[in-house]
């Protein structure tokens, strides 16, 4: 199996919906994207499926390592490869012809330390870091592939990291409260009275609802700075994640129209409306 077919195999697995926006690509960019999308899902894996700290940290060790060696041979005639993995076998011609910048690579490896073991966010402002580790660095990877950007493209890429990372929180609160970590910021909870016993116990409360609705305005509103950001004539390039916007948001609004019932349900999108938002948002029409 080539390092391109599993990556593509990784992705299929996935079943995310992040996947759905890769078809917009042309092969190359669409190669990269699943080399990336492979890379995000083996490096996040690391904090959700190993039980033991610490051998959680020699892995994550490990592929930081694997990613020096990458970039150290990006632009030589190296051969063999040192570089050992498939993921990293197909990330090395992206790499190279799409300018990916090491220090994004080194955010998200960054964003799954913070998971090892999870500890609560104290403020806002940690959560944000977390967030841009594990989305905005992403994002900021994802925008050069998609096509060229300018710097209000990277700014962009950073505002639906964060409003995406939201979303994902919001819709994982009772998931994460049953493997004993909860994202919202402990100065948050301590605002509205609400307790991080509760939540861990899978207790709803209006408290906790009210924390939720909170953190859906934090993210609508960078949804709004990210496709403020967006210069027009780079939206066409822009367009898978922009169909990911439409996605997401969907989805935001999905759960705030059910009161943030979270805690014991995951809400989802189901695929037809999935692909029926895809496909407007393809067409240039996003939601406000």
């Amino acid at each position: 199996m080539t390092p391109e077919a599993f990556c593509r195999q990784i992705t299929a697995k996935a079943g995310s919906s992040f996947t759905l926006s890769f078809r917009l690509l042309p092969p190359a960019r669409r190669h990269a994207m699943e080399a990336l999308y492979a890379f995000c899902r083996e490096v996040d894996d690391i904090a959700d499926d190993i039980a033991d700290p610490a051998l959680a940290r020699v892995k994550l060790t490990w592929w930081r390592e694997e990613i020096h060696r990458l970039f150290a041979e990006v632009g030589t005639p190296k051969d063999p490869s040192t570089a050992q993995h498939p993921i990293s076998l197909a990330l090395k011609g992206p790499i190279k012809t799409y300018a990916l910048p090491l220090v994004d690579f080194e955010a998200v490896l960054d964003g799954v330390g913070m998971d090892l073991p999870h500890t609560a966010f104290q403020s806002l402002d940690e959560l944000n870091l977390y967030c841009d580790r594990v989305a905005g660095a992403v994002g900021r990877l994802s925008v050069r592939i998609f096509g060229i950007c300018s710097d209000q493209t990277l700014v962009y890429a950073s505002e639906l990291g964060l409003a995406f990372q939201y979303t994902n929180i919001l819709r994982d609160v009772g998931e994460d409260a049953r493997r004993a970590r909860i994202y919202l910021p402990t100065s948050m909870l301590q605002a509205q009275g609400a307790k991080t016993g509760s939540i861990l116990n899978l207790e709803d409360s209006p408290e906790l609802r009210r924390v939720l609705g909170e953190l859906h305005q934090f993210a609508e509103q960078a949804y709004d700075r990210a496709l403020a950001a967006l210069p027009t004539q780079e939206r066409r390039a822009q367009r898978p994640g922009l169909v990911m916007t439409a996605i997401y948001r969907d989805l935001l609004r999905s759960i705030a129209s059910l009161d943030y019932d979270v805690l014991n349900q995951r809400v989802r999108l189901g695929p037809l409306r999935k692909l029926w938002v895809a496909l407007l948002a393809a067409l240039g029409r996003m939601p406000r």
